[in-house]
């Protein structure tokens, strides 16, 4: 087959996944801004470990008497910041054979409040004042029992700035946001990094507890809440949330160690579409190779910026001219998940192994 015609078929085919990728994003419904709206009684629930850099930010986002931080056996000075911050803080329990970790802190910031609406944060994450009662209000209007958040990608460190606009570009392609949002829906996806449920839905499913066998618990809280009936929507709320998920590049491995390959194993239909979609980017390099070798130097100038081109909409910056960095990075890490993934290797993070 000539090379220009492979050229042309691996740019259309990376070019529909991440067109199709940036359409199914812009899809997810946008949390609208409300001004002075009334709100039900809702408890906002921390479960934090080792979040002293982060913690503060985020506890200014909320009204101080309606957070409950439960502190999950930190090593730094996350609990006593809280407490400076004027929140409730817990500790969250030891489960009789020894499990700890972020469902189980769930769990006890549930049961610790009587509140009809619980919005679950992560630690990193920090929000305008507006967020919370616009959020309950579209949770009411719609006549929700569960939305999950999509936010801001806050980038620092160079790193970040490569890998992450990447990665969330490649965890969309394989998303299908009319099968996400559809009343019963027929692919799973949540966002546990900032998730709005009543208390009575929350009781229906079990709560974290229900997933806690599941290392990706977004995705299994998606599919217990299908099976349980639940009216269910996945948003997206950038301009009223950010989360920072990683604050180093050797954080950022640990994390993609954690969560890639067991994210394909959890969700298949999806992981098949993101497994297809990185072959076709980790082409890109020898593709480009081929059309300088033969000869085709205008074309391979064309083909040489698709990267940037395509994937800047979820870059927004600079950093795009990185991209292609980012694919060949992230494909090692990918690989080396599974490689731990299917021999038995435990990944660590916050200073414990999942």
């Amino acid at each position: 087959m000539p090379v220009l015609t492979i050229a042309i078929a691996v740019a259309l085919g990376i070019v529909v996944y991440l067109r199709k990728a940036r359409f199914h994003y812009e899809r997810l419904p946008k949390i609208p801004y409300v001004a002075a709206a009334p709100l039900p009684e809702v408890a906002v629930i921390v479960p934090a470990r080792n979040e002293e850099a982060n913690i503060g930010k985020l506890l200014a986002s909320f009204p101080p008497d309606l957070v409950t931080v439960v502190d999950d056996h930190s090593e730094d000075r996350t609990a006593e910041i809280a407490r400076d911050c004027d929140v409730r803080v817990i500790t969250a329990p030891v489960l009789a054979d020894g499990k700890m970790g972020k469902p189980n802190a769930c769990m006890a910031g549930a049961e610790a409040t009587e509140s009809e609406w619980l919005l679950f944060v992560d630690a990193d994450t920090h929000y305008a004042r507006v967020f919370l009662p616009s959020l309950v209000q579209y949770a009411v209007e719609e006549d929700l029992d569960m939305v999950s958040v999509f936010l801001q990608q806050e980038t620092v460190t160079l790193a970040e700035k490569i890998l992450l606009p990447y990665a969330f570009a490649l965890y969309f392609t394989g998303v299908n946001s009319a099968r996400v949002n559809g009343r019963a829906p027929s692919e799973w996806l949540a966002n546990g990094q900032c998730l709005l449920i009543t208390r009575a839905a929350y009781l229906k499913m079990g709560g974290h507890a229900a997933v806690d066998a599941s290392v990706i618990e977004d995705v299994a809280l998606a599919k217990l809440a299908a099976s349980k009936g639940l009216r269910t929507r996945v948003t997206r709320a950038e301009h009223m949330g950010a989360v920072r998920m990683y604050d180093s590049f050797g954080a950022i491995l640990r994390g993609f160690e954690k969560n890639s390959f067991r994210f394909l194993r959890e969700n298949v239909f999806t992981g098949v579409q993101v497994v297809i979609a990185s072959i076709l980017l980790t082409s890109w390099l020898p593709v480009l190779a081929l059309l300088i070798w033969q000869g085709y130097t205008r074309q391979a100038v064309l083909f040489a910026l698709l990267p940037t081109v395509v994937l800047f909409p979820w870059y927004r910056s600079v950093a795009a001219l990185l991209a292609p960095v980012a694919i060949y990075l992230f494909q090692f890490v990918a690989l080396n998940s599974m490689f731990k993934t299917l021999t038995g290797q435990k990944s660590v993070w916050k200073g414990r192994e999942v």
